[in-house]
């Protein structure tokens, strides 16, 4: 068991943000196209957060031209560069699978002062 705590330690990223569900966050992702590589935000609300360790990931919601698109992002690949707090959020569950089925005002989440 150390030898596969050992591999999964060297891969971890040391420094993550302190990010919660129900925060509203920028992921920076990078994009490779062809031989180039870009990065690409994707801002939205985080809705679950599973797993723990190396296989840890978050999924991020948001809603654009009235279409709800879901990403799940593993929060120690290198592919994520960055994720970026915009406003933290003050929820009571843990998932927030409810917001998928609302829109508008209904679908906001209280901010923590």
């Amino acid at each position: 068991m150390d030898l596969v705590k050992a591999l999964n330690s060297q891969y971890m990223k040391e420094e993550l943000p302190e990010i919660r569900v129900g925060d509203t966050v920028r992921v920076h992702v990078r994009i490779k196209e062809g031989a180039r590589e870009r990065i690409q935000v994707f801002e939205g609300t985080i809705i679950a957060r599973k797993h723990g360790g190396i296989g840890e990931t978050i999924t991020v919601r948001r809603v654009s031209y009235g279409v709800g698109c879901e990403k799940v992002f593993p929060l120690h690949s290198p592919n994520v560069a960055m994720i970026e707090t915009v406003r933290k959020g003050q929820v009571r569950r843990a998932k927030l699978y409810y917001l998928r089925d609302r829109f508008g005002k209904a679908a906001k989440i209280r901010e923590k002062v």
